[in-house]
């Protein structure tokens, strides 16, 4: 079956014994129902299907045998069949992306998580009352070490005659050393920790140290723009779960429209 997806979710890449180099995938139909897309080899597509957060694209999909969770589907045959066919933008402060995004939003908590028993979904938006802070902890520096040799052997088969162009062409991602994370309260005054795994937040971290600075400074900078910053607007998180977790709840993007103008009051009301 095709479906027309409006990219909302892109989550930092993570290697696989199977399929190399994934970034998980998620986004919204024309209904406002969510989509899972996995697995997607994003780096290796073509440059023309690349897609950008809040483009539309359409792609064949088919049900994932292998994922219970209700929002899951594989692309089929991703190569021939992703199309990248608009886009969203940020006009009017956001509007046209709000009408989409926020549809479903919701700001209980303790009611989605209730959702993943009892409905099987694995995909939210959700306000949180308030953001409280945003921390980062020291992870692992690199890949498993057997993990990083298998892909780096499939990596070569792909081109088994151009071993060192096929090598150049495509360089496995660097593993993030930081495990990156919002707290903040639920409208039931709870206070909540959550790992953020954003392709944005990644690529921002990686910017700072490959432009000089060292990572206690990168560390800030990601916190100046994910908190100082976020929190000025209307923050929104991209809730996801994990096949191996499916009832806890990680953050896979934040959706940060402007703060709205209240409409000032007539005259003659």
């Amino acid at each position: 079956m095709k479906k027309r997806v409006l990219i909302t979710v892109k989550t930092y890449p993570a290697l696989s014994e199977t399929y190399n180099e994934l970034v998980c995938t998620a986004g919204l139909l024309d209904d406002g129902s969510w989509i899972r897309l996995y697995p997607i080899q994003f780096r290796m597509l073509n440059n023309d299907q690349q897609y950008p957060k809040y483009s539309y694209i359409e792609v064949e999909v088919e049900r994932n045998a292998r994922d219970h969770r209700i929002e899951s589907y594989r692309p089929i045959d991703i190569r021939e069949n992703l199309k990248v066919i608009g886009s969203i933008g940020t006009e009017n402060e956001w509007t046209e992306r709000r009408a989409i995004v926020l549809q479903n939003a919701t700001d209980d908590f303790s009611a989605l998580l209730e959702r993943t028993k009892s409905e099987h979904i694995s995909l939210a938006v959700y306000k949180p009352a308030e953001v409280l802070d945003f921390v980062w902890e020291p992870v692992e520096r690199e890949w498993d070490k057997e993990k990083l040799a298998k892909v780096k052997g499939n990596l070569r088969q792909l081109n088994l005659f151009e071993e060192q162009e096929a090598t150049k062409i495509f360089e496995v991602v660097k593993k993030l050393p930081y495990k990156f994370s919002y707290i903040f309260k639920d409208i039931e005054g709870k206070v909540h920790k959550l790992m953020i795994e954003d392709w944005e937040l990644g690529v921002l971290f990686w910017k700072c140290v490959n432009y000089g600075d060292d990572e206690a400074t990168a560390c800030d900078k990601v916190k100046n723009k994910f908190y100082d910053w976020m929190i000025q607007r209307d923050l929104y998180f991209y809730l996801g779960t994990t096949l191996a977790h499916p009832n806890t709840f990680i953050i896979i993007g934040a959706f940060y429209p402007p703060k709205q103008t209240p409409q000032q009051p007539s005259l003659f009301d």
